[in-house]
């Protein structure tokens, strides 16, 4: 999402984002942007930190633990704005944006921006599964799964403090 009004930053930035074939979503408003925010999910965040209301937005997305997979970029230009690490952001452009300084920000941004996806993302799946903790097995069904863990649905309630073994058969091989 690019939260700017600036209309050259807008096509150097829509530009550039679309030759990385990523989705460019526009938001004229900081206050309606984090409205946006709450609702859908932003893999990266482009803030014109000239924006009235624009510091807000980010202190905001600093404070809220449920955005962390959203990346924050920023649009540094007067001199007021010129402190990126109380923005939080990892990458910031200089006005006014060139098409070199923004294709070389967005792709190395790009990288992480994949990686926050592939880390966050949760696959759905149906399979069962046998959970076993303190030599105590059960059946249960593996309900989705990512890079950071996975989620079963058992009718038994499970020790969570304990180690728990998950054993499973993906589709097409033996069970492991």
């Amino acid at each position: 999402m690019v939260v700017s009004r600036d209309w050259q930053e807008v096509s150097v930035l829509e530009c550039i984002l679309g030759g990385l074939h990523m989705e460019v979503a526009l938001e004229e408003e900081p206050q309606r942007a984090m409205a946006r925010l709450s609702k859908s999910k932003v893999d990266a965040l482009i803030v014109d930190c000239d924006l009235k209301g624009s510091a807000q937005l980010l202190r905001d997305l600093q404070r809220d633990t449920g955005r962390a997979n959203t990346l924050p970029l920023v649009i540094m230009g007067s001199p007021q704005s010129k402190n990126l690490e109380a923005t939080g952001a990892l990458f910031a452009f200089d006005k006014p944006i060139s098409v070199e300084q923004a294709v070389r920000t967005l792709s190395a941004a790009r990288n992480l921006i994949l990686d926050g996806r592939l880390r966050y993302h949760r696959a759905g799946i149906d399979i069962p599964v046998a959970l076993s903790w303190n030599n105590k097995p059960t059946e249960a069904a593996l309900v989705n799964i990512s890079q950071g863990g996975l989620q079963v649905h058992t009718d038994l309630p499970v020790e969570t403090t304990k180690a728990l073994r998950v054993s499973l058969a993906l589709p097409g091989r033996n069970r492991c």
